[in-house]
């Protein structure tokens, strides 16, 4: 059966990007570009991952992993953090926030896919 991924990321080209690699490598891909959509997409598409950009317009990727991880319908769906923002102790809060996996921009495709089939 193939693998769904809920690509969260609000700019075009990356949003982009992402899912047509992932497209490219069988998986189905589920984007959404409002941070406000994200848990109501990912309860209605079930996804089997949620590659998750951290810097959002007008909420933190931070939060909506947190809020997600509380959500017993969510909390069991890896989260793969993406971020440009990659400071000191950054990896370290967003996987205490309950990401599973974490990527710095700019993200490879290489290394992008290894971390999605670790995590699928």
């Amino acid at each position: 059966m193939t693998k769904r991924i809920m690509v969260v990321e609000d700019n075009d080209l990356n949003r982009k990007l992402f899912c047509d690699v992932l497209r490219a490598n069988g998986f189905e891909v589920e984007p959404v570009a409002d941070g406000d959509k994200v848990l109501q997409t990912a309860r209605a598409t079930s996804p089997d991952l949620i590659i998750m950009d951290i810097q959002l317009g007008g909420i933190s990727g931070v939060d909506l992993i947190e809020a997600a991880k509380r959500d017993r319908g969510l909390a069991a769906i890896p989260v793969l953090a993406v971020t440009a923002f990659a400071a000191k102790g950054d990896e370290e809060r967003i996987r205490a926030a309950g990401a599973e996996g974490y990527l710095s921009k700019p993200v490879s495709i290489g290394p992008f896919m290894a971390a999605v089939k670790a995590l699928v």
